[in-house]
């Protein structure tokens, strides 16, 4: 659990600033969120493999 947390708040503060930066490229709110779920996923992945 104490490995998993700080995976989430990580990959979290990424796929925000992913957001944040598509909206300010004038992307529209769903293709914003597109890109943050998308790096959501590929940060957590990329974190996960390390901790295993």
């Amino acid at each position: 659990m104490f490995t998993a947390a700080p995976v989430v708040v990580i990959a979290l503060m990424a796929a925000a600033v992913a957001g944040k930066l598509a909206r300010l490229d004038g992307a529209s709110y769903p293709a914003a969120m597109i890109w943050a779920a998308t790096t959501f996923a590929a940060a957590t992945g990329a974190l996960a493999s390390y901790l295993t």
